[in-house]
């Protein structure tokens, strides 16, 4: 038993970020053309996530998901994860600000704030 937290419930593959990597899913999803795979997972993260109070992370074996017994709730990574990934679904042009190495094709376009001066 891997214990890095006081839960002693904290096995391998035991506990999964609420919505924190939810952007890198809808990343692959929108590179692979499973768009299906993406608006589902949207359609879950918002029923439960937004339900269960955006927890920090949740416990839990065989596809059955508890809140953990430490987690702190309204957690802004939960949030930005989610609200990242439904921006990236809903415009996927937004593919272009993150830089993956093996999309050297895809090139943002980098404007300068408004309010930056030198």
């Amino acid at each position: 038993m891997n214990i890095t937290t006081t839960e002693v419930s904290n096995a391998p593959m035991d506990h999964r970020q609420a919505a924190m990597l939810l952007w890198l899913l809808m990343v692959e999803c929108i590179k692979t053309g499973r768009l299906k795979i993406a608006r589902c997972a949207i359609e879950l993260a918002e029923a439960l996530l937004a339900w269960d109070g955006w927890p920090e992370y949740y416990d839990g074996k065989l596809g059955r998901s508890y809140i953990g017994k430490q987690a702190r709730k309204f957690q802004t990574w939960s949030i930005a994860g989610y609200l990242v990934a439904k921006m990236m679904l809903e415009d996927p042009s937004h593919l272009g600000m993150i830089s993956l190495e093996e999309d050297e094709a895809m090139k943002p376009v980098l404007r300068r704030s408004a309010s930056w001066t030198l």
